[in-house]
C-alpha cells in the first residue's frame, strides 16, 4: 500500500517556492493523481485543469493564494501522471465530472470551494449544478461553466466520437509513441498553445512527458482528442445554470478562449445575462487563455478577495486516514 500523499517536492522555478506534496488514489482502473499545497485542516479548493493540460497549470497561481487553505489540483484520467480510463471508454464531461464526485469522497471533503480553468471550469460547472450542497464558492478562470452546443450538432458529434473510437480501437497495432527531445516537444507543447510562456511549458511538462530510451513521450491519452460525445444544448445549459446555488465569479481573459473559439449567435449573451440574473461577479482582465499560469500576480487578488468574501461557515478537513494509506 503506498501511502495517499506521497514524494513531498519543492516545485523548481523561481515563482514556484512553496511546497507541493503528490496526490495519489486509486480508481477501478488505476490512480488519480495531483498535487496538494496547505494544511489538512485549511479551507478546502479542488483546482481543476484544462483540455490536455495538467495539474501544473495551478503551480504559479496557489502560491499566491492564502498559505492556510487546502488546495488540491487533480490530472484528470488521461492527462498528466493519472492513468489512462480503460481501453474502449470515451473521455466526456459526464465522466470528468465522476471524477471529481471520486476525489472529493475520497478526501471525505462534504462542502468546498472550486476552481476550474477552461475544460476544469466547464466540469466545475456541470458539479456544481449535479451536486449545489457540496460546493460554497465556483470560481471560473476564462470560461463561462457550460459550453452549448446546437441541437443539429450534438448527434454529429456523437456519431463522429463513437466513429473515431472505435477505429481507433481497432488499430492497436498501428499505435506508437513519439519520441521528443526535450526542446521538440516544448516546441509541439507551444504551437497547440501559443498563449504559453517558456516557463510555463516547462511548468506543464514536468507532468506532460514521461523519460524514455532516447528521449521523452508525453504522458496524455490519445483518446482526449476525439470527439466528445456528450454534448449539451443552451436549454440544458441554461436549466444546469439554474441548479448553481454557490456563488460565482468568472474571469474572463480580453485575449483568451473566446477570441479564437467563436460560439454560435447570441450564445454568449444568453450565458452571460443568466449568470447575471443569479447574481455572479463577471471580471474581464487583460491577459490571455494561460493568464493565470503566465501571470497569476494579475488575478490571485482577485481570486482570495472573492473566496474570502464567501468563506464557509465550517471547514472541511481530510481524515487522517488519506494521508496514512493509499485510497
Amino acid at each position: 500500500m503506498l501511502p495517499a500523499f506521497t514524494s513531498l517536492r519543492h516545485l523548481a522555478t523561481n515563482r514556484m517556492r512553496r511546497a507541493a506534496s503528490e496526490f495519489r488514489m486509486t480508481v477501478p482502473w488505476g490512480e488519480i493523481r495531483g498535487q496538494v499545497w496547505g494544511p489538512s485542516n485549511g479551507r478546502p479548493v479542488l483546482c481543476l485543469h484544462g483540455w490536455a493540460d495538467n495539474c501544473g497549470t495551478f503551480n504559479s497561481l496557489i502560491p499566491l493564494l492564502p498559505k492556510d487553505w487546502r488546495f488540491v489540483a487533480i490530472d484528470f484520467p488521461g492527462h498528466g501522471l493519472s492513468s489512462h480510463r480503460p481501453d474502449g471508454c470515451f473521455y466526456s464531461f459526464p465522466l470528468y465530472a465522476a471524477d471529481v464526485r471520486r476525489v472529493v469522497e475520497a478526501l471525505q471533503w462534504k462542502r468546498f470551494s472550486i476552481m476550474g480553468h477552461s475544460m476544469g471550469g466547464n466540469v466545475a460547472g456541470t458539479f456544481s449544478a449535479l451536486y449545489p450542497e457540496m460546493i460554497d464558492a465556483l470560481v471560473l478562470l476564462d470560461t463561462y461553466g457550460f459550453l452549448p452546443t446546437q441541437v443539429t450538432d450534438i448527434f454529429k458529434n456523437m456519431r463522429k466520437g463513437i466513429n473515431d473510437q472505435i477505429q481507433y480501437d481497432n488499430k492497436t497495432e498501428e499505435r506508437k509513441e513519439r519520441v521528443y527531445t526535450y526542446e521538440k516537444a516544448k516546441e509541439r507543447l507551444k504551437a497547440a498553445n501559443p498563449s504559453l510562456s517558456d516557463q510555463s511549458a516547462d511548468i506543464l511538462l514536468e507532468r506532460a512527458l514521461r523519460e524514455v530510451e532516447g528521449g521523452f513521450v508525453f504522458t496524455r491519452d490519445f483518446r482526449i482528442n476525439l470527439k466528445n460525445i456528450a454534448n449539451y444544448n443552451m436549454e440544458q445549459c441554461l436549466h444546469m445554470m439554474s441548479q448553481v446555488k454557490a456563488p460565482v465569479m468568472i474571469l474572463l481573459a480580453k485575449d483568451g478562449l473566446f477570441k479564437t473559439f467563436v460560439l454560435p449567435d447570441g450564445y454568449v449573451d444568453l450565458i452571460l445575462k443568466s449568470w447575471a440574473n443569479q447574481k455572479a461577479t463577471i471580471v474581464n482582465v487583460e491577459g490571455d487563455h494561460h493568464i493565470h499560469l503566465n501571470r497569476p500576480e494579475s488575478m490571485a487578488s482577485i481570486i482570495t478577495d472573492f473566496l474570502q468574501s464567501h468563506s464557509p461557515v465550517k471547514p472541511q478537513s481530510e481524515s487522517n486516514n488519506n494521508q496514512s494509506s493509499k485510497l
